[in-house]
């Protein structure tokens, strides 16, 4: 990376850090993105320069989380179930106690921030179905390996398939939210919600292979 990248980098670090400061200090919709420019020392028009809209100030991270379980499928080892993909990540995500999660001190004041202001709500359930088109994508460029043959459409259709995964893991990081809100020891939240999401890929992956593991028990059957 040049000096000039790595410049432009961390003076959008400077300026995410410093409005995120302001938002957990004064809630989002009190903090104006001139007071992001003034507290960051840059100009608003450099503030707007690298984020195009206020939520973006908060949600600096969008496009990694967009991203990410579309990453997953596309980049999963050849005859890997997309499905057990996504439950490893989230289940290892769990053990590391992610910042992304909200495992780690001060996620409670971040998500009061969200849950005070309706336009973060909005840009997180935008967040949500970003991630899901493109898991969709993803998962119609790489099928599972039990895709049957063309024309066959018993396999479920990828929009179908990336509402369950997607919807799965967005509820596992919001039973987190939840139980840590609430007053739950993180530690006890964590490994509660890692167990029942285990639990509901698992029972996902079972459905995807359902037929696949019948044929198979089928032919094991005739070989006897």
């Amino acid at each position: 990376m040049g000096l000039r990248e790595t410049k432009k980098r961390q003076t959008r670090t400077a300026i995410a850090d410093a409005a995120l400061a302001l938002f957990l200090e004064h809630g989002f919709d009190q903090v104006t993105v001139a007071d992001v420019a003034q507290h960051a020392d840059v100009s608003t028009n450099t503030v707007f320069n690298y984020f195009p809209a206020k939520e973006d100030l908060f949600f600096d991270r969008q496009s990694e989380a967009e991203g990410r379980l579309a990453t997953l499928v596309r980049d999963r080892a050849p005859g890997a179930c997309p499905i057990e993909v996504v439950r490893d990540d989230l289940l290892s995500a769990l053990r590391q106690n992610e910042p992304m999660l909200g495992l780690r001190p001060g996620a409670i004041r971040f998500w009061q921030v969200i849950h005070d202001s309706p336009a973060l709500r909005a840009r997180e359930r935008e967040i949500g179905e970003h991630a899901e088109a493109a898991l969709t994508a993803a998962l119609a460029e790489h099928p599972s390996a039990t895709a049957p043959a063309p024309g066959d459409d018993r396999q479920p259709m990828p929009a179908l398939l990336a509402g369950a995964v997607a919807g799965t893991h967005r509820a596992a990081v919001r039973e987190i939210r939840r139980r840590i809100m609430s007053g739950e020891p993180t530690a006890r939240a964590r490994d509660a919600v890692a167990a029942a999401a285990a639990q509901a890929f698992d029972r996902l992956c079972l459905g995807l292979h359902a037929e696949t593991a019948d044929q198979t028990q089928a032919e094991r059957r005739l070989h006897r």
